[in-house]
């Protein structure tokens, strides 16, 4: 009998130590499993904590270009004020109302005009990786590998009403309610304003592009330049940096002069002349570093809808860091 009860008690007590372990492995098993689902949740919360304050408060960005220099550098880090003129509703879709409008002057991000969206999906998902990122990643670029320039970042030059111009290489300003065009530099003492342009082509060297871009118009119409149109081209093509917008000028206005009857000249040296309006609801954006700038010269006046941010502050490289002006 006492063995019986003995045989009892030892599988009793098997049942019972296999019941608890088998409780240990599923207790163990699902704090490994709250572990990893904390985990989840809280990486799920710190998205959402970024996204929210990348979309509607402040936003990374990285300098892709030296549009801006000196101003900003190539690789300079930003952060770039959204709640301040009205953020996007879900990025790259609607936009919520702001606490003001853009003022002269400042640097501020907005849409290249330029810029061709890919699917909404996935335009969608480029920008939240980009905002997860703080901007390190970049998903959306080129045939090359390049990355595609989304955003542009400009100072506000020109605002409704004004007219901006180029003569022989230099900018001039006539703001509404003004006569007479002045100098940039005129312009900025008018308005009391104070931001660095920078210039790779000297002031004595813009009549040499203005000149071969003479030279060129003529050859194009069959007439052989003169000499010191030709010494103008030689100077040009041994110059660092090219002007553009002198070659443009100069060009325009002698095949305007040569056939003025033309349509087209006449329109493209009416442009060159009368400079660019800003019509209302937009404003002209201009790179501080004129020579080597993509900016509103070359797709006109922006609408202030897709001005999305003022740069506020450089926090990286550690030397640099500050207020942006």
């Amino acid at each position: 009998m006492s063995n019986w009860y003995h045989t009892i008690h030892i599988q009793t007590e098997r049942v019972l130590t296999w019941r608890k372990g088998r409780k240990e492995r599923a207790r163990q098993k699902q704090a490994s499993k709250n572990t990893v689902l904390s985990w989840v949740e809280s990486f799920l919360w710190a998205a959402v904590v970024v996204l929210f304050l990348n979309q509607f408060l402040i936003q990374a960005y990285v300098i892709p270009s030296g549009s801006m220099i000196p101003t900003l550098e190539i690789g300079d880090r930003i952060f770039v004020n959204k709640a301040v003129y009205g953020p996007e509703l879900i990025p790259g879709y609607g936009k919520l109302p702001g606490f003001r409008q853009p003022v002269r002057d400042e640097i501020i991000i907005f849409e290249n005009p330029s810029y061709v969206s890919r699917p909404p999906a996935v335009e969608l998902f480029h920008r939240l990786v980009f905002m997860l990122t703080l901007s390190l990643v970049n998903l959306d670029r080129d045939e090359f590998g390049r990355p595609r320039e989304q955003f542009l970042i400009k100072r506000a030059a020109g605002f409704e009403g004004d007219r901006i111009r180029i003569v022989d290489g230099r900018h001039e300003f006539r703001a509404r309610g003004e006569s007479v065009w002045m100098s940039e530099a005129d312009h900025r003492a008018l308005h009391g304003l104070s931001y660095p342009v920078q210039r790779l082509v000297d002031d004595d060297r813009m009549t040499d592009f203005v000149d071969a871009g003479r030279a060129r118009a003529l050859t194009d119409i069959g007439v052989s330049p003169q000499r010191s149109l030709r010494d103008a081209v030689d100077r040009a093509a041994r110059a660092p940096v090219s002007d553009r917008f002198a070659l443009t000028e100069g060009y325009n206005r002698t095949r305007f002069q040569a056939a003025p009857n033309s349509g087209r000249f006449e329109r493209l040296h009416h442009e060159t002349a009368v400079g660019w309006y800003v019509p209302e609801g937009h404003l002209f954006g201009l790179g501080d570093n004129r020579d080597n700038s993509r900016d509103a010269r070359d797709f006109g006046p922006v609408a202030l809808d897709s001005v999305l941010g003022r740069a506020m502050v450089r926090y990286w490289p550690a030397g640099r860091i500050g207020a942006i002006r």
